[in-house]
């Protein structure tokens, strides 16, 4: 059985990170947005992940 809120809650998040990280790409040092970038990556992948691996788990 999942948690479908903390999922939602979490792929919201994750999609709202990598949304102000493409909007804001300019003010952000390199460095940093090298990282960040990465970090959003993951993150939408595991939420991609869990929509998905939800999707088949109710079916």
């Amino acid at each position: 059985m999942t948690d479908t809120g903390s999922i939602a809650l979490f792929t919201i998040l994750a999609f709202s990170l990598a949304l102000i990280l493409i909007m804001k790409k300019d003010t952000i040092p390199p460095q940093m947005r090298r990282m960040l970038a990465l970090v959003a990556v993951v993150l939408v992948s595991c939420a991609f992940f869990l929509i998905v691996f939800s999707l088949i788990g109710t079916g």
